[in-house]
């Protein structure tokens, strides 16, 4: 655990070695909540949510149909890659 320090401006450096695992870089926003035990930062998604009705159009697939099962495994190795990332 690192420790940083509020400066007179309200600003406070998150370290280095955290930015780099969470790939954020310079101009990234978060959003801030005040929670039960200080604060919570949270990045905030570039993009505003989508359903898939919204975006269904735009796919444009070719290829073979995809099964329910190749879904399901593509969204497991999803979740396993966005797991090592922080956001």
């Amino acid at each position: 655990m690192e420790t940083t320090r509020l400066s007179s401006k309200g600003q406070i450096i998150i370290p280095k070695a955290i930015r780099q695992a969470c790939k954020w870089s310079v101009g990234q926003e978060f959003l801030v909540e005040q929670a039960e035990q200080g604060i919570l930062l949270r990045p905030q998604v570039p993009f505003p949510q989508t359903c898939l009705d919204d975006v269904a159009g735009c796919l444009q697939y070719k290829g073979r149909a995809k099964t329910l099962e190749d879904m399901n495994n593509a969204m497991r190795r999803g979740v396993l890659e966005r797991g090592r990332d922080c956001g």
